[in-house]
């Protein structure tokens, strides 16, 4: 049934978000083993599904087409492509959306991963009142929320500069999914930068992590790569390397920082982006002054909400020969390249918050 309806909607008889709410109707049948195990049709379909695929056509394909989109949907430069396991989309970097130096800023370049996937999402009929968050999940007011997100930017865009990002989802294990995306120049075709990303499922109410249901699972992997399809594919790359805790004292911090109102997102918490910017905070001016962030990876702990305040912290640490982690001290051979651990801590309670690194690459003016 999942091949069918990705065939009417590839086709163009259907939306993909159509045959989101007919793949949602049919859940629990055995059309979703094949959509767990692999791309092969199942033997002995059920009458019942194909005559949903039937209904569904007859009913709504008449509605495709330009007409049947949002006013949002129509003017947005983005769209699945053809085989509807993906989604792109252009960006117009803006005057506010750049940074000292005259390029966009990383926090600009996370905002736009997280618009792009949201984007994503909502063409295939997910989160009309959340991120991403399937009929399931809205159902049982479930949440997703980021354990781990991995920035690489190669080139930032400046002003005026055109970008495409390419998203695409999948399953991540029994207990969660991940988003990667890759960026590119779009005059030129040149790729930019590249992410990668984990998620939980959250209790809305209980504020607790929870498995990822079968049914869940089930209504999101129909539009997932059959398989693996990774932003990073390379053996032992940036994305995958453990962070180490900071230990104390730090050589650099910045105490007592609030979430703004405007922090908040619509799940009520302290969107992923600020905590960027709060990790940035703590790092030394000198580095600011004649580097730019090439790598940030951040592990996200504790939730963090809007009455809380959060302590940065910061120390630098070896590219290549082992953490100095506290110690301050710089890479003998190479002075262009330097790395920091970093960490946020409650500054009432102590508790962890987030971990992370970053890389820092010479700056070319």
């Amino acid at each position: 049934m999942a091949e069918m309806l990705r065939f009417c909607a590839a086709a163009g008889l259907i939306r993909y978000s159509d045959a989101a709410v007919a793949a949602a109707e049919c859940r629990g049948r055995r059309r979703w083993a094949a959509v767990r195990c692999s791309s092969r049709a199942i033997p002995g379909q059920e009458a019942a599904d194909v005559a949903a695929a039937s209904r569904l056509v007859a009913g709504v394909g008449a509605a495709g087409g330009a007409e049947g989109k949002g006013l949002a949907e129509r003017l947005r430069l983005g769209s699945l492509v053809p085989d509807g396991l993906s989604y792109k989309e252009s960006f117009v970097v803006r005057c506010y959306e750049v940074g000292i130096n005259k390029t966009a800023t990383v926090e600009t370049i996370a905002n736009l991963l997280q618009e792009v996937g949201c984007n994503h999402a909502q063409s295939v009929g997910f989160s009309t009142d959340g991120f991403a968050t399937t009929p399931t999940m809205r159902k049982l007011r479930l949440i997703w929320v980021t354990s781990r997100m991995h920035i690489e930017i190669y080139k930032y865009p400046a002003w005026g500069d055109v970008v495409e990002i390419e998203t695409w989802c999948q399953g991540e294990g029994r207990i969660g999914t991940r988003r990667d995306w890759i960026l590119k120049d779009l005059a030129t075709g040149e790729v930019i930068g590249r992410a990668t990303s984990k998620w939980v499922m959250m209790n809305q109410d209980t504020r607790k992590l929870q498995r990822v249901s079968d049914e869940v699972r089930e209504e999101y992997l129909v539009f997932c790569p059959r398989t693996p399809r990774l932003s990073f594919p390379e053996e032992n790359n940036g994305s995958l390397k453990k962070i180490p805790k900071l230990a104390d004292p730090a050589q650099y911090s910045r105490l007592g920082l609030v979430p703004r109102r405007a922090d908040l997102d619509m799940n009520q918490h302290v969107n992923n982006v600020t905590y960027i910017g709060w990790v940035l905070e703590s790092m030394p001016q000198e580095i600011i002054d004649t580097h730019e962030l090439q790598t940030i990876t951040l592990d996200y702990r504790r939730e963090c909400q809007h009455d809380d305040a959060v302590d940065s912290l910061t120390s630098s640490e070896f590219a290549e020969n082992g953490s100095t982690n506290g110690i301050a001290t710089t890479k003998p051979h190479d002075q262009e390249l330097q790395q920091f651990l970093h960490f946020l801590k409650s500054s009432g309670t102590g508790l962890e918050i987030n971990r992370g690194r970053t890389e820092w690459r010479k700056l070319i003016r």
